[in-house]
């Protein structure tokens, strides 16, 4: 894929992004002004809350390729943060295929670094949202062999997705366009774990004007209805790992899992 720099979208930046936002809180400088107003008024856990999920999402992508999955389909992507999924995977599988997407035209701006694949294998990129699924599918379809396990990975996306916009069904969708084998990797935001710290960082979003949708274990256990989680299950993000050697044990108000397509 070649970026043309002369298609870029407008940036708006008299609003915060979820995308940028994140930036912030991994340390990166990808962001404006209005996305670091949100990003300072959230407590401390915020910042352990984004590292946790991008430790997840590098512990699962890596297990997914030992075990011969070489095709992923990853929504929400973010500004590139090395190392990126497609670094972890072909680091193990040289030929593995993966295509991103983020809603952001900031990323579509650093796509370039998302695109810099192993010579054996491929990265692609579109900007498009989760909320209509097909058209990221059929993006996805001219990369990805979709008569193949494919891994569809939703790191710390869907709680911007409220209820009203229907998330469970989204994932729903998604997950039904993938052959059996396939797996879903999703981490999520918790209501429950740590109710207090849940709604401060839900109303300090909601000043900059993003929607948040935390939810229960039980709503988040939904997004894997009909698939078999892997063992350990759905946990925190922190207890997520396949090796022998254990992540550091620490509080986590971040749910995760991932699950087998049957």
């Amino acid at each position: 894929m070649t970026i043309d720099r002369q298609s870029f979208p407008p940036l708006d930046t008299s609003k915060a992004h979820p995308a940028r936002v994140y930036d912030w809180l991994l340390g990166g400088k990808d962001n404006y002004p209005v996305d670091e107003a949100v990003a300072e008024k959230l407590p401390p856990e915020a910042r352990d809350a984004a590292r946790q999920n991008r430790e997840f999402m590098h512990r699962a992508s890596a297990w997914l390729a030992e075990q011969g999955v070489d095709q992923f389909l990853d929504i929400g992507t973010g500004i590139p943060t090395q190392p990126n999924l497609h670094q972890i995977v072909q680091g193990i599988t040289p030929s593995a295929k993966v295509v991103y997407t983020d809603n952001d035209p900031i990323v579509l701006r650093h796509a370039e670094a998302l695109l810099v694949s192993s010579p054996e294998g491929v990265t692609d990129y579109i900007q498009a949202d989760v909320r209509r699924p097909q058209d990221i599918v059929e993006h996805a379809r001219h990369v990805l062999d979709f008569s193949r396990p494919i891994a569809l990975s939703l790191i710390a996306l869907m709680h911007f997705i409220p209820d009203e916009q229907d998330a469970h069904s989204i994932v729903r969708n998604l997950v039904g366009t993938l052959p059996s084998g396939s797996y879903l990797v999703l981490s999520h935001a918790s209501s429950d774990v740590y109710p207090e710290l849940s709604a401060q960082v839900t109303a300090e979003y909601a000043k900059g004007g993003i929607q948040l949708g935390f939810r229960t274990r039980a709503e988040v256990e939904r997004f894997f209805d009909g698939l078999d989680l892997v063992t350990p299950g759905l946990v925190t993000a922190t207890e997520w790992f396949r090796s022998d050697r254990a992540p550091e044990q620490e509080g986590s108000g971040i749910y995760a899992g991932v699950a087998r397509v049957r």
